[in-house]
Order: structure tokens, then C-alpha cells, then sequence
């Protein structure tokens, strides 16, 4: 169960809809709480503030490049949007969605400034890049710490 909730996990961190490094986080935990497990409770700790920090750069990440990128609230309210409608568009939405959201929401708010509006789609594509990727990290992390203890101790 470790295994299949930490994979289930780095999927997450890619599929909008699924709470990658949280699932991850509970495989770790069935990790831990299996007889015979060499994790430690202050590795869990570690991990668990891990999880904490990504979270949080994951929730407010795509506000903060989309504003840095020049974007408007529309902006960001339409990366939200796109990320969560790409995902029933499979692989390219999930990718392209937070980009042609946040791309939609800036000429809703401008229309005569198509330029602006296509920055403003790069940093929220930019956004989901350095958080999925980030996500993938610490999601990998823990894969390792679980296979590690329960296939090799």
C-alpha cells in the first residue's frame, strides 16, 4: 500500500485534480507504521514540512508569477480555470490549460494588449513548470525513502 500511494502520489503532482505530495506523504506513513520500517519519526517530520512548504509554493505560485508577468486578477483566475479543464483534456491540457486561461482571463481584462496577455500566459505556464516540477521532487524523495525501507532493509 506504501508503494501504490506514493506512486499514486507523483502522479498527483502532474494531474491537477489529485493531492500528489499529500498521497505521497501517506505512503510514507504506512511506510512507517509497517512492522519492521527503519524510517524515523524525525524523517517524518522533515518530509512532513516538506509537504507543507510545497503546498503552499504550490497554492500561491501561479498568483505570484502571473502578477510578476504583469497579469490581472482575471489572469489568475483564468489559469485556475485552465488548469483544472485541461485535465479533462488529458497530457496537452493539463500543460496548456494554465497558459490559454490565464491567456483568456488578461484579454478579458485588456483586449487591445495581446502582447501583455501572451507574457502573462507564459508565467502562469511557467508556474505550473516550477511547481509540478518541484512537486515531482519531493514526491520522488519519498518513493525512494519507501522502496528503500520496505525493499531493501
Amino acid at each position: 500500500m506504501a508503494v501504490l500511494l506514493t506512486v499514486i502520489g507523483a502522479v498527483g503532482c502532474i494531474v491537477p485534480v489529485l493531492p500528489g505530495v499529500v498521497l505521497s506523504y501517506a505512503g510514507l506513513l504506512c511506510a512507517f507504521f509497517r512492522e519492521g520500517s527503519t524510517l524515523s519519526t524525525t524523517l517524518l517530520w522533515i518530509w512532513l514540512a516538506v509537504v507543507v512548504v510545497v503546498s503552499l509554493v504550490d497554492y500561491f505560485l501561479p498568483a505570484y508569477m502571473t502578477k510578476t508577468f504583469g497579469g490581472s486578477r482575471p489572469a489568475t483566475i483564468g489559469a485556475t480555470i485552465g488548469a483544472i479543464g485541461g485535465f479533462f483534456l488529458g497530457p496537452l491540457g493539463i500543460i496548456a490549460g494554465p497558459f490559454i486561461g490565464a491567456l483568456v482571463g488578461e484579454m478579458m481584462h485588456n483586449r487591445d494588449d495581446l502582447n501583455r496577455a501572451v507574457k502573462v500566459g507564459l508565467g502562469s505556464f511557467l508556474s505550473f513548470i516550477v511547481g509540478t516540477g518541484v512537486k515531482l521532487l519531493a514526491a520522488s524523495g519519498m518513493l525512494i525513502y519507501v522502496c528503500r525501507d520496505i525493499f531493501f532493509n
